[in-house]
């Protein structure tokens, strides 16, 4: 079986570029496998479908031809396959234009990001019934049968009847009166014969967890190298499951308890975070981003691990800190926050219009502490003075092989030599800031990913060079609940897993001398 591989091509990230993960709206999947789609899997906190049109259109207005759910997804999957567009963006893009009502969006939204989760499964099954093969197929009608399996296979609230019947209409408007007779024949007999609808139990490990899970072999085969066979499983079951919807309290602004009390006041189901005292769980309410406290600065939208990492920067106020690559500057406000915005944060990052953004996010937030400059990574060196800083967050560009739950494309736009590649930077980042801090002070160094290469054995390389540094004992920064997390070098690797968050790595290290 050859899956097709969707999404861009996985270069090298810049130097300056944050991981993207924090502080804005974000992705989330908010349903979970099994409903009627009419909301969607990951139509939160960065998904904004556009409002349905209001009120009656005059004779004179052009009235836009009616764009159906599942045409949107197919238009949207061919285009991620076709021309390596990002999902989200070209999903969100296509939502606005097509004004769809809110239920609408939300089956468009679960199709896009489900059928991109399960890909390889999906055509590990179409492969059995096409009989020309999924590769021989064009992209669109790939993408059609695709969301048509992922809907009779995954959501169970849809009569099998209706997925063929769209689909097979579609079809017609799409291509021709024989492509729609394919697509009918394909899934009149993928439903007649649903026993064959099953991943082997008798296949090597890797090779049945990456089918019934949806991973690339590649993918399974390195993790089992590195966390054994049970926990890859559970790995790769956790980025198959929506993420919690999180946000984080500006506590400049109010306390947890207060945000709490009046977003539930609403109607909206929310909790503490146990991972970090800033944070909220939002089980019910809707997109947070869209709401008066998001505009007023009250909270930003983040992952639960994401922000342990200013938890571990532990900044106190008057200090100097240096966060390398701050875009889009959800961490950079959270260390601002914890600062009580009193002190200085040189907030580096390469490319000018993302300074936009993380000025963006200290301007929403009140925040004042933050200057924001553009520059190559690699340089900083260059421009600051040697013990320039009291703290130092190196969040660096990585796989993001940890946040594959929100980013389904990441499992099949990455290759081994991509996590080669972002080593060998990574390297080079941490060589470059080291003679930055002040004796004394704190570097931490994080990731959103759980690759090896880029954690634990970063760190311990970068120990074995710099006599200078020390890990810090993970006990003296680590929150309540993450013993059982996997911990080496005074780093913690967080896997999707433990906490229902993302993929983290977060390594404290201090300076001892010049």
């Amino acid at each position: 079986m050859s899956t097709s591989r969707l999404g861009h091509s996985s270069g090298k990230e810049r130097k300056g570029a944050g991981n993207g993960n924090a502080g804005g709206p974000a992705n989330h999947r908010q349903t979970n496998k099994g409903s009627s789609g009419s909301q969607g899997r990951r139509a939160g906190n960065n998904t904004v479908p556009a409002s349905s049109a209001k009120g009656s259109r005059t004779h004179d207005r052009v009235q836009k031809p009616k764009t159906s759910a599942r045409a949107l997804a197919v238009k949207v999957l061919s285009a991620v396959e076709q021309d390596g567009a990002y999902s989200n963006l070209e999903l969100n893009r296509r939502l606005k234009e097509a004004e769809l009502s809110s239920a609408d969006a939300g089956l468009a939204t679960e199709l896009v990001y489900g059928t991109i989760a399960r890909l390889n499964t999906l055509d590990y099954y179409l492969e059995r019934f096409v009989a020309k093969g999924m590769e021989k197929l064009q992209p669109w009608v790939r993408s059609l049968l695709r969301i048509s399996a992922y809907q009779f296979i995954y959501l169970d609230r849809i009569p099998e009847h209706a997925v063929v019947s769209e689909a097979v209409n579609l079809a017609k408007k799409l291509g021709h009166q024989g492509i729609s007779g394919m697509v009918n024949g394909v899934l009149r007999n993928m439903i007649r014969n649903k026993e064959q609808l099953h991943v082997p139990s008798h296949l090597p490990v890797a090779e049945r967890i990456s089918l019934e899970h949806s991973h690339p072999l590649w993918m399974v085969e390195r993790w089992i190298a590195q966390y054994g066979e049970e926990t890859t499983e559970a790995i790769c079951r956790a980025n198959n499951e929506p993420p919690a919807v999180s946000i984080r309290v500006n506590t400049t602004m109010t306390t947890r308890d207060k945000l709490m009390e009046e977003i539930a006041s609403t109607g909206a189901v929310v909790e503490p975070s146990h991972l970090s005292p800033d944070g909220i769980l939002v089980r019910s309410g809707g997109n947070m981003a869209l709401t008066s406290w998001y505009r007023d600065g009250l909270f930003s939208v983040q992952d639960e691990s994401s922000m342990l990492v200013a938890e571990a920067v532990a900044p106190e106020e008057g200090q100097n800190v240096l966060d390398c690559c701050a875009a889009p500057g959800g961490k950079t406000a959270h260390i601002a926050e914890k600062m009580r915005d009193r002190g200085r944060i040189v907030a580096n990052d390469v490319h000018a219009h993302k300074r936009e953004l993380i000025l963006d996010q200290a301007e929403r937030l009140g925040l004042s502490c933050i200057d924001a400059v553009t520059g190559d990574a690699l340089d900083l060196n260059r421009r600051y003075a040697e013990s320039s800083f009291d703290r130092i967050l190196l969040d660096a560009p990585c796989s993001g092989l940890g946040v594959i739950r929100r980013k389904p494309d990441v499992k099949w736009t990455k290759s081994a030599s991509d996590i080669e590649d972002i080593s060998s930077l990574q390297r080079e980042l941490l060589d470059c800031v080291a003679p930055l801090l002040k004796p004394g002070g704190i570097l931490v160094y994080s990731t959103c990913t759980i690759e090896s290469a880029e954690n634990e054995h970063m760190v311990a390389d970068f120990l074995d060079r710099h006599p200078e540094y020390k890990a810090i004992e993970t006990s003296a920064w680590s929150q309540p609940g993450s013993r059982d997390w996997r911990t080496v070098n005074g780093g913690v690797q967080i896997l999707p897993q433990y906490a229902h968050s993302d993929g983290f790595y977060i390594a404290r290290l201090t300076r001892t001398a010049n």
